[in-house]
């Protein structure tokens, strides 16, 4: 290709199993509300994907305040995946979610098999909902989330009967880092009907007030995010490349600590499919649409004409 072609435009999309994004950025589950709470900031409508906070069978709560807290480089967070529950994310979500132009991923939570299974049974019925994210990875319940992740056999048999009750469903597993191995889960949720990876969750910490001598959050412990995480994101996206999705052709989205293009880059080249964004798009929502126009540049750049080409190059 001729260098000094500057009509080339690289091709940026990325295929999610059966559902095509038009570029590989997506929001992170639990970052970005249900629909358009950051549209008055960012057009969301430019990003790849938009993927929900997660949704539980019943209304929650969620945990006793403080909630978040800023640590060096990142946000500790024990939100308790509070959410407005079934019944009425169906009724006043998704008339929102049914004015967006780009594929809505929705992400579930619960304390049983059998609750993952009846919602994600009325999701799939749903056709804005493209595919449907199943968190097995937030630490911050006592009751299901994390304990389906950390588990590999656990994992398997969630992501197994969720397929059973979902049959032509995109499903997306969420991982959690807080495990000695990635790959077992990651594994475990492909042979049992995975479509797409996505990791990593936020990673358990805490913070200590030390005039009281307490934790600062309510709940204790919350899940770490934000740049600090990212070094240890990429490591877990490379190996869950390498050693399952790549062998078995499972697309992943990469998540942890991406606050430019160059991270979501990186990701990429770990063997990330797509990249979702998070805790930085709570703080500055505009990054989202930047880190795509600074994906385009980079191909530009670099005279990459699809991302795909990109995938798993790490050397």
């Amino acid at each position: 290709m001729n260098v000094m072609d500057r009509t080339f435009e690289p091709d940026l999309t990325v295929d999610l199993g059966s559902v095509r994004l038009s570029n590989p950025v997506m929001t992170a589950s639990g970052t970005c509300g249900y629909a358009f709470e950051l549209g008055d900031f960012v057009d969301l409508n430019r990003l790849g994907g938009f993927i929900t906070k997660s949704i539980t069978l019943e209304e929650r709560a969620g945990n006793i305040p403080p909630r978040t807290v800023e640590t060096t480089g990142g946000l500790l967070n024990s939100i308790g995946l509070a959410n407005v529950g079934l019944e009425r994310f169906i009724q006043e979500k998704v008339p929102l979610l049914e004015k967006m132009t780009i594929p809505v991923f929705v992400n579930v939570a619960g304390k049983t098999i059998e609750e993952y299974e009846e919602v994600c049974r009325r999701l799939s019925e749903i056709a804005v909902i493209r595919g449907l994210e199943l968190n097995v990875s937030c630490p911050n319940v006592k009751e299901g989330g994390i304990s389906f992740g950390i588990n590999a056999s656990a994992t398997g048999r969630l992501v197994g009967a969720v397929r059973k009750a979902c049959p032509e469903t995109l499903l997306i597993v969420k991982l959690t880092p807080n495990v000695t191995d990635i790959t077992a889960p990651a594994r475990a949720a492909v042979e049992a009907g995975a479509d797409v990876l996505s990791l990593v969750n936020t990673f358990t910490g805490m913070a200590i007030d030390i005039e009281t001598g307490k934790a600062v959050l309510g709940n204790g412990t919350g899940g770490l995010s934000g740049p600090a995480i990212k070094p240890l994101a990429l490591y877990q996206v490379q190996r869950a490349y390498q050693e399952v999705a790549s062998p078995e052709g499972i697309p992943i989205i990469g998540v942890g600590g991406i606050v430019c293009a160059e991270d979501a880059i990186e990701f990429i080249i770990a063997g990330a499919a797509a990249a979702a964004v998070g805790t930085a798009g709570m703080i500055n929502p505009s990054c989202l649409v930047k880190i795509v126009e600074g994906i385009r540049q980079y191909l530009k750049r670099q005279e990459i004409k699809t991302i795909k080409e990109l995938v798993g190059t790490l050397e």
